[in-house]
């Protein structure tokens, strides 16, 4: 079921190029739509939006009044509402925790200086609709925001025949302002240009198909994104002490996302990696999602086995997994050492869906590599910063030929100027090329 390498330097190597490969590719046609779906979005507004809507949804876009998120709410198992609510009290409480603060100081020339802290105006939140529904998604993508102080938070999502009610009670427990049932690239391309009743965000968050992900990458900069997310990932370092049962099935967690899901185990084991095999064969028969999984593991899952730990680190750290499960004797020990990971989840009791749900740690997270540069979604993604400079004159005077030298230095006069005017008397001389 799992494709076993020994790691030479160049097997596992290359058979992780493969991988990314083939997750790498684009579709073009979609490319194309979708950038056609974004140019007429903006030239004509809501009539671009609400024709896109009638192609793709055979419906019309629409506000959703907040009684239906009542409705939703009181209409869900209680069960679901206490573990909604339980979820959305940790990640509340994991992201107060992280709030950057306005802070001020007396800098050594003797000047005020400092950083103004503001939470965005208004944010949007894209949701999927259909099949896909993640209300999970809903309070990882909104509770940050409410806590960076955003104003206002605008969920979006496919005009189906029944909104799904978990959705729309993750928004109230969450606090979103506004509901609209639009979807696909031309809601993001609402939110990018305004439609109408859709206003245009600051900042567009959330997960969606290949059109939302290319609309995404198109959107970016004249608004901000939180990622154009890839297949979700797993990679576990595990040792021979693991028990195959745990590992085999947190990499099953993963693999019944998606056919172009990946699911990875580095380990100094040949027992434990077989054993893993073994274990993915039999559960897989009795979960749902099997043909997924199965495509998934066949064309992106493999298990490396690898000289030692410190070779499965140094691999690890090189494809800067999204989600990165250590099951080893010490976890905390190889810590220290990882570079690139998403997110870390150390010891047999911390599997990957743990942080999917209630942790508290945000579940919005870099995917293919990128993680070597980007960080998960948390209340910093909704803040922007802007710093603030007071001095007197009593501050300034000493400091002002060094200005006035760096300035001149890069030939910008005025600037020079702007500092000379405070404290020569007179007219300079002047000077004309």
């Amino acid at each position: 079921m799992i494709t076993i390498i020994e790691a030479d330097g160049r097997r596992e190597r290359e058979q992780l190029e493969a991988m990314r490969a083939r997750a790498a590719q684009k579709n073009e046609a979609i490319e194309l739509a979708v950038s056609s779906i974004m140019e007429n979005v903006k030239e004509e507004g809501l009539p671009a939006v609400e024709r896109y809507t009638r192609e793709f949804d055979h419906r019309m876009p629409y506000e959703v009044p907040n009684e239906r998120l009542e409705q939703a709410y009181q209409s869900c198992p209680p069960e679901l509402i206490s573990a909604l609510e339980h979820a959305a009290d940790n990640i509340r409480d994991y992201n107060q925790r992280l709030l950057t603060k306005t802070v001020e100081w007396t800098s050594p020339d003797g000047g005020t200086v400092g950083r103004i802290v503001r939470g965005l105006t208004r944010v949007g939140i894209y949701v999927p609709g259909g099949t896909a529904a993640y209300p999970s998604s809903v309070l990882m993508n909104a509770i940050p925001a409410k806590v960076a102080g955003v104003e206002e938070i605008i969920m979006v999502t496919p005009p189906t025949d029944n909104l799904n009610d978990g959705v729309l009670a993750a928004a109230k427990i969450a606090g979103v302002d506004r509901v609209i049932a639009v979807g696909g690239a031309q809601a993001v391309a609402a939110l990018t240009y305004g439609a109408g009743f859709i206003p245009k965000v600051d900042k567009l968050v959330g997960p969606g198909n290949a059109f939302v992900a290319a609309a995404k990458r198109m959107a970016y900069g004249t608004l901000d994104i939180d990622m154009v997310a890839g297949p979700s990932e797993v990679l576990i370092i595990a040792d021979g002490s693991a028990d195959g049962k745990y590992v085999a099935a947190d990499l099953l967690s993963q693999a019944e996302h998606d056919k172009l899901a990946s699911a990875v185990l580095l380990t100094d084991s040949m027992e434990l990696a077989r054993s893993v095999d073994r274990e993915i064969i039999r559960q897989t028969g009795y979960l749902e999602r099997s043909e997924i999984m199965e495509a998934s593991l066949r064309d992106f899952g493999c298990a490396i086995v690898c000289p030692n730990l410190d070779w499965c680190v140094e691999l690890a750290n090189e494809i800067a997994p999204e989600h990165l499960e250590i099951m080893t004797c010490q976890p905390r020990e190889l810590l220290p050492r990882v570079k690139n990971a998403g997110a870390v989840f150390l010891g047999a009791y911390s599997p990957e869906p743990l942080g999917d749900y209630l942790a508290g740690p945000d579940h919005v997270l870099p995917t293919s590599g990128t993680a070597r540069f980007f960080s998960p979604l948390s209340v910093d993604s909704f803040l922007k910063t802007m710093s603030v400079i007071q001095f007197d004159r009593s501050s300034l005077a000493p400091i002002s030929s060094e200005i006035m030298t760096l300035a001149q230095t890069e030939k910008l006069t005025a600037h020079a100027n702007s500092i000379r005017v405070r404290f020569e008397e007179g007219e300079p001389e002047i000077r004309r090329g």
